[in-house]
């Protein structure tokens, strides 16, 4: 038997009924593009997390490439990241036309601060630290020498929505942290999405104009912008999947803790760290384990 890395059917399945009524209601009224799904899915997030601002984008990327963007992130800025991550956190820094410098992890598989601090330059702009498998990287010390070297911190914190360190959210630090909502990861659509949070009203005013066309609230063009809107119909899908998230996150809790139990015990295996580990709270996006004999 293959068990696979992820379910997709499940996704829908799930929570099928509830899910299937909230698309029908928002197809019903032809209510496509940024209407009140959007806003009501991009304000509980917001009450969850405790950021001032939620912006609902297209998908993760386009969200990380328009927050860098509406930092002023441009040609010539270098943006520094952990090693450990997917393509499109150097994507989005590529396509702003800067380069992406890739320093190393530490033991948890996230940006090791030291590594950071050692290739910063005077074309240094920003700091974006990945918070893989659910977990949220050692922010204090990260703001800290952000900080103290004047750079910008946007967050790639995809698989982390509900992660903290010390209390706070995945996030929620820097000047802008970006939540992806594809399929696979902790809360995930029937499709393509992506959130941008900040706490700053001119960050979450730029990202408004950038994902649609740079058009005002009266509709008016006063900007150059994108066409990247998450949709209605996966906004109302999100709403009512919504609801069971913080039970989602308690049951992988629980069955990490029930894997560092049992396989604790193993020389060959290196584990993530538990769900009780001091500042932390990780979600569990995935287990990632470490092992020396892999293959095996």
């Amino acid at each position: 038997m293959e068990v696979p890395f992820f379910c997709y059917p499940h996704v829908f399945a799930q929570y099928r009924e509830e899910a299937l009524a909230a698309l029908l209601k928002a197809a019903d009224r032809g209510a496509y593009i940024l209407q009140d799904e959007v806003r009501e899915f991009e304000d509980a997030v917001q009450g969850f997390t405790g950021a001032r601002h939620v912006v609902g984008v297209a998908n993760g990327t386009d969200g990380l490439a328009l927050a860098l963007r509406a930092a002023g992130v441009g040609a010539g800025d270098e943006v520094i990241m952990a090693s450990h991550t997917y393509v499109a956190t150097a994507a989005a820094v590529h396509f702003n036309r800067a380069t992406p410098i890739l320093v190393e992890c530490g033991e948890d598989h996230l940006i090791d601060v030291v590594s950071a601090a050692a290739v910063i330059t005077p074309r240094t702009r920003a700091i974006v630290p990945t918070q893989l498998n659910g977990r949220t990287c050692d922010m204090a010390a990260l703001m800290a020498l952000a900080e103290a070297r004047g750079l910008i911190v946007i967050e790639d914190a995809a698989q982390a929505l509900g992660s903290k360190f010390r209390g706070q959210c995945a996030g929620t630090f820097g000047l802008a942290g970006m939540i992806s909502l594809y399929p696979a990861k902790l809360l995930g659509c029937l499709g393509d999405g992506g959130l941008v949070m900040t706490n700053d009203d001119a960050m979450a005013e730029k990202l408004r104009l950038l994902r649609d066309h740079g058009r005002n609230e009266e509709g008016e063009v006063v900007a150059w912008g994108v066409n990247s809107r998450l949709d209605t119909v996966q906004a109302a899908v999100l709403l009512a999947k919504f609801k069971h998230y913080p039970g989602e996150i308690e049951r992988r809790r629980a069955i990490a803790r029930r894997y560092r139990d049992r396989l604790a015990g193993l020389d060959d295996l290196k584990l993530p760290p538990g769900p009780d580990d001091g500042g932390h709270f990780d979600v569990y996006q995935n287990y990632e384990a470490e092992a020396g004999r892999r293959d095996e």
